[in-house]
């Protein structure tokens, strides 16, 4: 009897190779620090400066806190897109790897996890804690939290793609909000309706946290694809 080798992408040194590049990303993250240091101060200095825009009623301020917590984190988080691929675009190690017996579109959805935990989720966890400085009710916070967690991988595995198409522009994170920005629209509805649905009832909360999580799903499949023929076209 003949035996059948494993499909290609999970050959067992594929797969070491991928958690190689997760992890060499990861000590490069918490070494470097300035994309979370950039998209955290960025988020805190919108939330900080949303009340005196608004003035001192508290319960407009409360109302409108998960939406205006929502939009903070989307574009604190696009701050950091550019960055995916420019380190390994510079040294050269993005040909490397584009080249390797890895499928790109495995190393880009390694980039993206990579962002996602290292900018998305501590965004995310950081939401409702700045959300006291905008008068957040205590009893949105778990499912502005549980939102935020399922909607920021779409900002990370779209955001790929935006990343790889202006990998070259002279001043890509302006081109990467103009073009991704509109991409994000359906996550940001869906996760301010499942809000909306908790705070105001009756609403099906649960609809609207499942098309979140569609959302997100379908970014993990389309992003690394569209991301690698991106990458493709730019180092051609």
């Amino acid at each position: 009897s003949t035996s059948r080798s494993p499909p290609r992408i999970w050959r067992p040194d594929i797969v070491r190779s991928v958690f190689a590049l997760i992890r060499r990303d990861l000590r490069l993250a918490a070494r470097d620090g300035s994309a979370l240091g950039t998209a955290l101060g960025f988020f805190l200095i919108v939330v900080a400066l949303f009340p005196l825009g608004l003035g001192p009623d508290l319960k407009l301020l409360s109302r409108l806190a998960p939406g205006a917590l929502w939009i903070a984190l989307l574009l604190s988080a696009l701050l950091s897109l550019p960055q995916m691929f420019e380190r390994d675009f510079a040294d050269g190690s993005l040909e490397a790897m584009a080249s390797g017996p890895v499928p790109l579109e495995m190393t880009v959805a390694a980039k993206a996890l990579v962002h996602w935990l290292t900018t998305g989720v501590p965004l995310a966890i950081g939401a409702p804690v700045l959300g006291l400085l905008l008068n957040l009710d205590l009893s949105v916070a778990p499912i502005l939290l549980a939102t935020l967690l399922i909607g920021t991988p779409a900002i990370s595995f779209l955001g790929a793609v935006g990343a790889a198409l202006t990998l070259k522009a002279r001043r890509g994170g302006l081109v990467v909000a103009v073009l991704m920005l509109p991409l994000y629209i359906p996550t940001l509805l869906y996760g301010i309706t499942a809000i909306s649905a908790v705070v105001t009832p009756p609403g099906d909360a649960v609809a609207a946290l499942a098309m979140l999580g569609a959302v997100s799903l379908f970014s993990l499949i389309i992003g690394p694809f569209g991301a690698a023929a991106a990458l493709r076209y730019q180092l051609h």
